[in-house]
């Protein structure tokens, strides 16, 4: 299985499709969207939820396309920046089995739109290691964060993480640091100059105010089944990585810098399942998660076990949604 994702033709992205409609057609069948989750400060997904709202179709079939829709740009961003082959669609294979392990994540959520921004962020500070002029790249960055975050407010810690990559980039002067900031607040700026002229300033800054003072360190979300969960997918992203030197790819010091900035990603990641609500719903562990698990896969000597182990997740997966349903 793994050297069939390792080729790039069109009976690979033939069996992508009907694998994402495989794992889909359980949220068809049930119809069934989360209603209840907008929240004052994600004014962008309250708009989307709201021009949807009449029907939860509407809402499952957009969250499918953009889910497919990520895929594809997900493996595209791998590709680009060398941390999968040039010729492959492991990519999109893992992105798919990962950003769909449960039934859970398959659905229209806060995150499942705001990952097309994310991905657009990660594409950006991956591409900044290789440019000498990276200012527009950091203006673009500190922009992404702030779209993502109207629609999954989480993501506002992004910027932190965009901070910390300069570093790892070697580009960490005061003026490339301030870029993203300026970059981040600029939407703010308009959206906020918007509420002043069209709607009621004070009760959204309140909002806002209500929304930082009510945080805390949530672990009611967490339950046995997705612990298990969750520590599956990271052992099987993390042991492979760690023997990564065993691996036939000889890395360059660009790559090495991506994948330690995943890392740092994937800190920030497991920070946000502690910020309350339904955990599976922070699906930034699962991207980041993703992009290890592509980089193991698309260099690994030995395919053997990998390829058993892949294939007895998928149908654990398939099995679970069609007769289980267990998370």
């Amino acid at each position: 299985m793994i050297k069939f994702f390792r080729q790039s033709y069109p009976v690979q992205y033939v069996f992508l499709a009907l694998l994402a409609i495989v794992l889909w057609i359980p949220v068809f069948i049930t119809g069934k969207a989360d209603m209840a989750l907008c929240s004052p400060v994600t004014p962008l997904y309250n708009l989307v939820s709201g021009l949807l709202d009449f029907s939860p179709y509407a809402m499952i079939v957009l969250a499918f396309l953009m889910m497919a829709f990520n895929a594809v740009f997900f493996n595209s961003i791998l590709i680009t920046n060398q941390i999968v082959a040039k010729v492959s669609t492991i990519g999109a294979f893992a992105f798919l089995l990962v950003m769909n392990f449960t039934l859970t994540q398959s659905n229209f959520y806060p995150f499942a739109l705001a990952c097309v921004f994310i991905l657009m962020l990660m594409h950006t500070m991956f591409l900044i290691y290789q440019t000498q002029n990276p200012e527009l790249y950091l203006l673009n960055a500190g922009i992404f964060v702030a779209i993502a975050s109207m629609l999954y407010f989480p993501s506002i810690v992004m910027v932190v993480w965009v901070l910390i990559s300069l570093f790892i980039a070697r580009k960490s002067n005061i003026r490339l640091l301030i870029i993203p900031v300026i970059g981040f607040l600029f939407p703010y700026f308009l959206y906020f100059a918007g509420v002043y002229l069209f709607g009621n300033l004070p009760e959204t800054a309140q909002q806002y105010a209500d929304y930082f003072s009510s945080l805390r360190f949530a672990v009611e979300g967490f339950d046995w089944i997705r612990i298990v969960v969750l520590s599956v997918l990271t052992v099987l992203a993390v042991i492979p990585l760690i023997s990564s030197s065993n691996f036939s790819f000889e890395k360059t010091i660009a790559t090495r810098a991506k994948i330690m900035m995943t890392i740092v990603l994937l800190v920030f990641a497991v920070l946000l399942l502690f910020s309350g609500g339904e955990i599976l719903y922070h699906g930034l562990i699962f991207v980041a998660l993703s992009v290890i698990v592509s980089y193991d896969l698309s260099y690994m000597d030995k395919t053997g076990w990998a390829d058993l182990l892949l294939t007895a997740l998928m149908v654990l997966v398939i099995v679970n949604r069609y007769f289980y349903k267990v998370i």
